[in-house]
């Protein structure tokens, strides 16, 4: 899943005020931050196999330290205790932490069966990304229920508090319905983790920067 995490991450602001939205988004995101790392240090494998599903040209072969339920309750909870260690809100470090392991739950629904329950065990997926279709409507519908739910907890301090939200909105939706319908797959697995982790870093700092100009109102 790929917008539907940040969708979860949007709705979070409900429940953890206090909490920043790119906070929010890089604990939704985590998983895919590590995972890129992995990738470039060789740790985890992915093959670029056009036809693996029909959403996504990716055949993950090996990523069960980003990607296996037990090392994401692992991430979660090292994610949870680094945040309250830095804010001291154990309701932002709980929020967190479910964010991050959020993460694996929505995967599962969309994966064919690859993501391992620990490493070398056996693994699951329910397989959504067979369907374009499917996929766009239940995590389009995430997305945007998410978005929703935080514009409702919050309020804008003038026009750069509803523009940049509106601006990040867009790009999120436009970058993942452009990667849906692209017909050409990825030049190589290096080009897949840099383009991960710059997307997440633009996404981060609009985030930061839209945030800035919003006020809780829960």
């Amino acid at each position: 899943m790929f917008v539907g995490h940040f969708g979860v991450a949007f709705a979070a602001k409900r429940v953890a005020p206090r909490a920043s939205l790119p906070l929010l988004l890089a604990a939704g995101g985590f998983l895919d931050l590590l995972w890129p790392v992995l990738l470039l240090a060789g740790i985890e494998r992915v093959r670029i196999d056009p036809g693996n599903t029909a959403f996504t040209p990716l055949d993950f072969l090996s990523y069960p330290w980003s990607h296996s339920a037990a090392t994401t309750l692992l991430w979660a909870a090292l994610f949870g205790v680094a945040v309250l260690a830095v804010t001291r809100d154990r309701a932002t470090a709980l929020v967190t932490a479910a964010l991050v392991a959020s993460h694996w739950v929505l995967d599962v629904v969309s994966h064919r069966p690859d993501l391992p329950l620990w490493p070398g065990g056996p693994k699951a997926g329910l397989g959504l990304w067979s369907s374009i279709a499917a996929t766009l409507l239940v995590e389009g519908a995430i997305f945007l229920g998410g978005v929703w739910i935080y514009v409702r907890a919050t309020r804008a301090r003038g026009a750069a508090g509803r523009w940049g939200l509106a601006a990040l909105v867009l790009l999120l939706a436009a970058s993942y319905v452009a990667d849906a319908s692209s017909g050409a797959p990825p030049p190589s697995t290096e080009a897949i983790a840099w383009v991960n982790l710059g997307g997440m870093a633009i996404t981060l700092a609009l985030a930061a920067w839209a945030d800035r100009r919003r006020t809780a109102t829960v």
